[in-house]
């Protein structure tokens, strides 16, 4: 369920993917339930991408909400998420005792535990596995179809063609000057 779940750069929330087209998604809002058009320009991310980082590598981000929802008994964080730094490292220490603290900052906490929030207020069950396609999984890949990332083709630059320079086929057939008239032959 977290691969139809997404971040967007520079918008507020989490969103649940609904559609996808050539050039953009839609999505709806957590937050609101407001759907809107998410851009091929936009930079999007689903939280089944997302890992925190530990002292022995990477943690997905399925399983860190999987240990604040048993911290918290399947409710709400017990703490606020702009609580100050030191308290914010404390809580997080409990539901990840290896995370790097120099690579996981304060900001990553609270956007951490407003998502837990959201996706608990929304009803959304993180805890399912998610299953990769066959197909997919022999290529290496492990995305699914409705959630990969929209890439747009970036078509060359148009330049003017080329004017032909063959001659006409008959004696009698009008011959085009520079400026793209007819003269008489």
């Amino acid at each position: 369920m977290l691969k139809t779940i997404l971040s967007v750069s520079g918008k507020p929330g989490l969103y649940k993917l609904v559609s996808s087209a050539k050039n953009m998604i839609i999505v709806e809002s957590l937050i609101d339930k407001k759907r809107l058009p998410i851009y091929a320009k936009d930079k999007v991310v689903s939280l089944g991408d997302i890992a925190m980082y530990t002292s022995e590598g990477e943690e997905p981000l399925r399983n860190v909400l999987i240990n604040i929802k048993k911290k918290e008994g399947g409710g709400k964080t017990s703490i606020a998420p702009n609580s100050k730094p030191e308290e914010l490292y404390g809580y997080f220490g409990e539901v990840l005792p290896a995370f790097d603290k120099d690579k996981v900052y304060p900001t990553d906490i609270k956007k951490l535990l407003n998502w837990y929030n959201l996706l608990i207020e929304n009803s959304i069950n993180f805890e399912q596995e998610e299953k990769v396609d066959a197909v997919e999984e022999e290529n290496g890949e492990e995305k699914l179809i409705s959630a990969e990332v929209i890439e747009t083709k970036k078509s060359a630059p148009k330049t003017p063609r080329a004017k032909s320079s063959a001659a006409p086929k008959s004696s009698s057939d009008a011959k085009i000057s520079q400026r793209g008239t007819r003269k008489k032959v």
